[in-house]
């Protein structure tokens, strides 16, 4: 008790007396006088009450405008703002680009007896890379064919049936002045049916270039009398369609093919151009997001993995276009499981891209080739000559095709070698089939290369 006496004691004679009215008034005074916020000395020392008021304005709105910045500074400090960076760098060597080839007409016509089936079951197959609209008009027929074809493998018959790469198609190929052969070519299954990549991922050595210049010359026949597809379906086109990218990378056709008719001679100059995205909060990248059957990271190669992973989940089968193991989805099963599975991907977004939490967001690395291309019209007089000599062709057999006229049809694509020739003396229209050339030269623009930072 008499403890508690003594704190109170000591309390009262050492606690500080608050100070009168008259020194706070006088503390504000010198406040206002001696502070570097001149707008406040202004307030109170200024004697028109017009000019007070004039000052306060201009002091609350300094304050406004100061508070109003901090925060814009706050928002912008958290938004993770970023700059684009382009660095052109000038290197020795570069890796020469993948290029995957196809044939517009992807089956051969003796060995298709009926031509609507087959390509609308190849349709519903290569689906799981382009989405295709299933026709109710052919669910009789479907099912018709799937009784009396039970042990029916689309994959074998295309395999077999669909354009092939030997001498007799693959003219003439050339690597920067060295021959190359069919076997150089990998074999790839695309929504075009076979298709074959030079330069692919397995190949020993990695194909580099050192100098500018034609890199990939190629001379291809397309073999309009033996392959087609149903042109009742909208497709009359005729000619080679490729795709240039990473060997490390499936190729992708879907809005990225390039096109390239018979009878014209195409120059492709490309670049490699090498982008670099931050992760996130800055960029949109995952940096963490690996894939299992694709050495490197690509949107398109993680949509395909997507999609096997959930077809494989509700079919129980593995669509023999996308990477993975598993037991092979047959014809049935794609008709009946397959593509509603994949409008179901579609239509419900199960398999996103571009944001950093998607399903597959935008990679972190990505190589790209931009593609310059002209055509001129294959060939000259003096290149029939050659070719003909080169090739082992009858002079004649090549200008026969040579005098072929150009036929252009507006709602598809510029076809300048058809089927049919006009006989002058009837004026009418015979069936002759014709040979075609369809040449590709590739021209890397080496040694420069472009990087990108984002």
């Amino acid at each position: 008790h008499g403890h508690k006496i003594l704190e109170k004691a000591r309390l009262y004679f050492t606690r500080k007396t608050l100070p009168s009215l008259e020194e706070r008034k006088k503390y504000d005074d010198e406040f206002a006088t001696s502070t570097s916020f001149h707008g406040v000395h202004n307030i109170i020392h200024t004697k028109s009450k017009t000019r007070k008021i004039l000052w306060m304005v201009v002091v609350l709105g300094s304050i406004v405008l100061v508070a109003w910045q901090v925060y814009c500074r706050f928002i912008n400090y958290f938004s993770w703002p970023t700059t684009t960076s382009v660095v052109v760098q000038y290197v020795e060597k570069i890796e020469f680009p993948a290029v995957t080839f196809c044939n517009l007409n992807r089956f051969q016509t003796q060995a298709v007896t009926n031509l609507s089936i087959v390509f609308f079951l190849w349709s519903i197959v290569s689906g799981v890379l382009r989405m295709f609209s299933v026709d109710d008009k052919f669910s009789q027929e479907l099912q018709d064919f799937f009784q009396g074809n039970q042990n029916f493998s689309i994959k074998e018959f295309t395999r077999d049936n669909g354009f092939y790469l030997n001498s007799s198609t693959l003219l003439n190929c050339e690597f920067f002045g060295k021959k190359c052969h069919p076997k150089d070519f990998a074999h790839v299954f695309t929504e075009y049916g076979n298709c074959f990549t030079f330069n692919h991922i397995n190949l020993p050595i990695r194909r580099r270039v050192s100098l500018s210049g034609r890199g990939l010359s190629l001379i291809f026949d397309v073999k309009q009398g033996q392959f087609t597809d149903d042109p009742s379906l909208g497709f009359v086109d005729a000619g080679i369609t490729f795709a240039i990218h990473s060997p490390k990378e499936p190729p992708r056709f879907d809005g990225l093919g390039v096109f390239t008719p018979v009878g014209m001679h195409a120059h492709a100059a490309i670049q490699q151009v090498k982008t670099i995205i931050q992760e996130y909060p800055w960029g949109e990248c995952n940096p963490n997001i690996k894939l299992q059957h694709h050495q490197i990271y690509s949107t398109y190669g993680c949509l395909q993995e997507c999609k096997g992973h959930l077809i494989q989940k509700h079919c129980g089968c593995l669509p023999f276009m996308l990477p993975g193991n598993g037991t092979e989805c047959d014809l049935e099963k794609f008709y009946n499981c397959v593509s509603p599975t994949l409008y179901k991907i579609e239509f419900m977004g199960l398999c996103t891209v571009g944001t950093h939490n998607s399903t597959c967001p935008v990679p972190c690395e990505e190589t790209d080739y931009p593609i310059t291309i002209s055509y001129s019209t294959f060939a000259n007089e003096q290149a029939l000559k050659f070719l003909s000599a080169k090739l082992k062709k009858r002079t004649e057999y090549a200008r026969y095709y040579h005098r072929v006229k150009p036929w252009t049809d507006f709602r598809f694509s510029f076809t300048p070698c058809v089927q049919h020739l006009l006989n002058p003396s009837t004026k009418d229209y015979r069936p002759t089939w014709v040979f075609c050339f369809c040449q590709i030269i590739l021209e890397l623009f080496c040694p420069e290369k472009r990087e990108v930072d984002r």
